[in-house]
């Protein structure tokens, strides 16, 4: 029997630089999903209370030491950085979903303009503070974009889009870049 090797989604790819820029990849580990069955908000907050966490409100990311909650849609949340507590059957139901979503990070002065040439929100601190968190589409991809600071910002994509959103992203920096040098 043939032994599978588990590979990044964008195995083999250094960190990018253009400008002020750095694209790279995140090893987001284990990522599950949370959905919540209709009325169980009381059943969650008790179950995750015992971990240190609460359900984050939309658009938010709730953090307590390496575990992470981003919430994804209505009543779901994506958790990083620990295993799921155990909900109970009632209550809702969690999904691995580490093997279907790609990271990547995209920082440095000017992060929010490259990513606004190619998502349609406005990523100004202002109007997309830290710990905001929104699903819109990059181009034509789905995808999670998180700020994680004034400068970054974490993406997740279908690990099948990994490449392409590296690829949208990428020309989005060199864009920025050109631009830079040519002003100077």
């Amino acid at each position: 029997m043939p032994e599978l090797i588990a590979k990044a989604a964008l195995a083999g790819r250094l960190a990018l630089t253009r400008g002020s820029l750095r694209l790279s990849e995140i090893a987001a580990g284990q990522i599950t999903s949370i959905a919540l069955f209709p009325g169980q908000h009381k059943a969650i907050t008790k179950v995750l209370k015992s971990v240190g966490l609460t359900f984050p409100a939309p658009n938010q990311v709730v953090e307590k030491d390496a575990a992470r909650l981003v919430w994804t849609g209505r009543d779901q949340v994506f958790l990083f950085g620990t295993t799921p507590p155990e909900i109970p059957h009632t209550v809702g139901a969690t999904t691995d979903q580490t093997d279907a979503w790609a990271g990547l990070s995209l920082e440095g002065p000017g992060a929010e303009d490259a990513l606004m040439r190619l998502v349609p929100l406005d990523l100004r601190f202002a109007q997309f503070g830290l710990g905001q968190v929104r699903r819109a589409p990059i181009y034509h991809m789905q995808a999670i974009v998180i700020r994680v600071t004034q400068n970054r910002f974490d993406l997740l994509v279908f690990r099948s889009m990994a490449r392409t959103a590296w690829h949208d992203i990428e020309t989005a920096m060199t864009t920025i870049e050109a631009r830079a040098v040519r002003s100077k």
